[in-house]
Formats: C-alpha cells, sequence, structure tokens
C-alpha cells in the first residue's frame, strides 16, 4: 500500500509538471496588449472542417507611444487547427509606422520582445522584437518565429524613422537604450 501512495504521488507530480507546460505563462509586459483583428482572408475551403486562413492584426507598441504594427499570419484550418494541435506556418510579414508623436514610456534593449504569441501547443512561438538605429534615429522591428528544437529562418523587418510631429521635436531612440 506504502508502494503504491508513493508512486500515486509521482504520477501526481508528473501530471502537474505536465498541465503547467501546458498552460499559458501568466502575462509579461510584452504579452498585455493584445493584437486586434484588423481583417482576415480565406486562403482554403474545406467543406467539413475549419477553414484555413490569413489574419490581418494590429498592435501599438506597449513601451513606444506613437507607433503602431500590422502583422499578417496564416492560420491552419482543420479539424488540428481547430483544436490548436496544429504547429502554425512560420510565414507572418510586419508593417509599422509612426502614427502620432513618439513618446517613450520607458528604456529597453536592442531585440526586447514588444509582442509574442505561441503558434503550437508546445514549441512554436512568433516574436515581435524592438531594436533601435542609433545613428540614423530609427526604430527597428523584426518578426520571426522560433522552436525549442529549430528556429525558423521565415522573417521579416520593418522600421520606423523617428521624425517630430506638429511642434514636438523628435526623440532620439538612442537615449532610451539600457
Amino acid at each position: 500500500m506504502k508502494r503504491y501512495l508513493s508512486l500515486m504521488g509521482v504520477t501526481s507530480a508528473l501530471l502537474a509538471a505536465i498541465l503547467l507546460s501546458v498552460l499559458p505563462a501568466p502575462a509579461t509586459a510584452a504579452e498585455e496588449g493584445e493584437p486586434e483583428m484588423i481583417f482576415k482572408k480565406r486562403t482554403v475551403f474545406r467543406l467539413l472542417s475549419p477553414d484555413a486562413y490569413i489574419r490581418v492584426y494590429a498592435i501599438d507598441d506597449p513601451l513606444v507611444e506613437g507607433v503602431a504594427c500590422h502583422f499578417a499570419a496564416p492560420e491552419i484550418g482543420g479539424w488540428k487547427g481547430w483544436a490548436g494541435l496544429a504547429e502554425e506556418r512560420s510565414d507572418v510579414s510586419l508593417a509599422c509606422r509612426q502614427i502620432g508623436p513618439i513618446h517613450f514610456r520607458g528604456k529597453f534593449e536592442q531585440g526586447d520582445d514588444m509582442y509574442r504569441e505561441r503558434r503550437s501547443l508546445f514549441f512554436k512561438k512568433l516574436h515581435i522584437v524592438r531594436g533601435c538605429d542609433p545613428k540614423r534615429n530609427v526604430l527597428v522591428y523584426l518578426t520571426y518565429t522560433n522552436k525549442l528544437i529549430e528556429g525558423s529562418p521565415k522573417n521579416s523587418v520593418s522600421t520606423v524613422p523617428i521624425m517630430p510631429w506638429g511642434d514636438k521635436p523628435a526623440p532620439r531612440c538612442a537615449n532610451f537604450l539600457e
């Protein structure tokens, strides 16, 4: 009986570890702003299961007021896609623009995540990261996906030259690098 209870404890601990690895992690500063879906376009029609789409999203940079990014990401249909078990494709495109006066809410490091999203049940994540080209005073945004075992070479880059807005001078992104 004692052996059985010990085995139950190990099994419960293993089950708890598996569940914790599957559940989403608590939101970080980069994950707090959820993207807004602008529209979707069907790419594959399926008669008996959900269709495949490309969805276009908008997201404001949570650290740099005055910058908005739009990205397009494919969504696999079928029953696996519907259940969240399919690994989404790595093909993501990105465009970022200055939409108002630039105001930095804090300091950042080169390559900090602006946004990230899980693209498969366990291993793949989509990242949008931010950097600064101090010589040209340009914000650089990169989107890519990574995988636990092997990353994806597919990526997209967008740049935002920081320009004066109205009578406000343009801040220098180099002043906000850590």
